[in-house]
Order: structure tokens, then sequence, then C-alpha cells
């Protein structure tokens, strides 16, 4: 999609961080905006913001994580601007712990908000995409951990899954004239951290008591500290945009850690050299 402007986007957990990062630097392209988000105030907050710009957004709330919301959602935007050419799968949460902590609640929220929430995305705004013809493009964002996965968490689990959804479906939709890419950014400055904040009644008790002291409480509090100085979200959403316009794959936010995917490159194929050589039939 090498021309933004006149074209709607559609970009969920727009209200804050990455995604308001998005959709502002779509509005700014001259793309009509509709914001998705869990969350009134903060949605609230961003159209006032963004209309200041004279740019043409607008806002539903959604809990992602109900694929009815979703398909609610979906009818909403085409119902105030005709037709859908961007999908940005953008909603996340930061829930779930390492092996030892699992519950199903924690799983049951973060793969709803992460991963079933992107799945229904596609499914739902897939075919508005279609239907016009006009073409249009699919943007997901995974995280690092969607490649280097640091532990047993729901959530790594959850953006590995968004990378292989991507990667799949590239190749599938490329003849439909539909772009795909996988958004993997570093430490952003976002509220991830505080995502119990929007926790669904009924996926009450996924948000577990962290610990304060001891090597977990430390590796959490280290996290916190990086997103707070993390990359500016206004930065990530112009990222997207110029990844969108050019049809990259993959889109990254920066090169820290990139000796880690390389190191588990190198690690997987010393999988294969170790078997190298050898007749899988004799």
């Amino acid at each position: 999609m090498k021309e933004l402007a006149g074209k709607t986007a559609f970009v969920t957990g727009a209200a804050s961080g990455i995604g308001l990062g998005i959709a502002t630097a779509f509005a700014q392209a001259g793309a009509k905006v509709m914001l998705c988000d869990i969350e009134d105030a903060a949605l609230s907050a961003a159209l006032e913001q963004l209309r200041r710009t004279n740019v043409d957004v607008d806002g539903v709330k959604a809990d992602v994580s109900l694929k009815a919301e979703l398909a609610a959602a979906a009818e909403a935007t085409t119902a105030r601007y005709g037709k859908v050419h961007i999908l940005v799968n953008n909603a996340g949460v930061g829930g779930g712990g390492p092996y030892g902590t699992w519950t199903d609640t924690s799983w049951n929220w973060t793969l709803g908000v992460n991963l079933m929430a992107t799945i229904w995305g596609i499914e739902i705004f897939g075919p508005l995409i279609e239907q016009h013809g006009e073409g249009g493009h699919i943007v997901s964002t995974a995280s690092l951990a969607g490649l280097i996965s640091g532990g047993s968490t729901a959530y790594n689990v959850s953006k590995y899954g968004v990378v292989a959804l991507s990667e799949g479906l590239r190749p599938e939709l490329a003849p439909r004239g539909i772009g795909v890419s996988v958004l993997c950014p570093g430490f952003i400055r976002t509220h991830i951290m505080d995502s119990s904040r929007n926790l669904p009644k009924r996926f009450e008790g996924a948000a577990r008591t962290l610990p304060t002291s001891g090597p977990l409480a430390e590796r959490i509090n280290l996290v916190r500290q990086r997103i707070s100085q993390g990359i500016d979200p206004t930065y990530v959403g112009e990222l997207v945009r110029e990844g969108v316009e050019n049809d990259w794959p993959y889109i990254f936010t920066d090169l820290e850690f990139e000796p880690v995917v390389e190191a588990r490159f190198a690690a997987i194929k010393q999988g294969f050299d170790h078997i190298r050589g050898r007749d899988p039939k004799r």
C-alpha cells in the first residue's frame, strides 16, 4: 500500500502506547482511522488529542478477547467509513508467569487478547478487505519475545503464535492483494506491565500478586525500568507506516536483540548439524 491517504485503518489497543503511535502515524498520512480499545477514558482522550490535528478518526470500545465484540467493532467501522483497507491487531497484555505459577485463567486471558483476538481480527476483517478489491494490509503486533522466548510464560507463547500466524498468512494473502507484516518491538514506553488494569471480571485471578523480593522481583523491576526508558511509541508508529507502505514482512524497532536472534538461529542450525550425513532410512 504505497498510498495511505484516503484508506481506512482499524487499530486495536489504539488508546495508548504502540497502538496510539500507529493510529497517529496513519492519520497524519491521510488515512481514516477507527481506534478500538477497552478503556473508555483513554479512548476518549486519544480521540480528543488526534482531532486537534484535524484528522479523520473515530473510536469504538471493545474487549477484543470476545469475538462478538470484535465483530461489532467491525460493523461500526464499516458503518462509519464504508471500507476497511488496513487491520492492525495491536491489543496486548503482559499476563502469565513461568512454569510453577501457571493458572488456567492467566493462560485464557493472555492467549485470548494476544493470540485469539489476532486470529479473530483476521477472520473478521480479512473478507472486508478482500471484498472491495482495492488491496490492503494486515499488521499484527508480536514482540521480540515472539522470536527469542526468555521463559515459559503465556505472553511469550502467544507472541510466538502471532509470528507463526503472520508468516503463514503472508504467502497465502499475497495473491489476494493483501500484505502481511508482523511487528516485533523491543522495549517501548507503554503500559504493558500494568495490563491488569483492564482485566475483565471473567478472568478474575489471572493477574497474580507479584513478588517484592528475590530474583523474579529483580527481573520484573529491571523490565519495568527498561520499558520506562524505552523507545517512543510515536517512532514505532512511523516505522509501521513505512512497513505497510513498503510491504515489510518483519518490522523491528531497534537492533538490541539482533545478536540473540542470530544465536537462536545458530542453535537451530546446530540441531541439523547433529544429524547431517546420517541416513534416516537405514
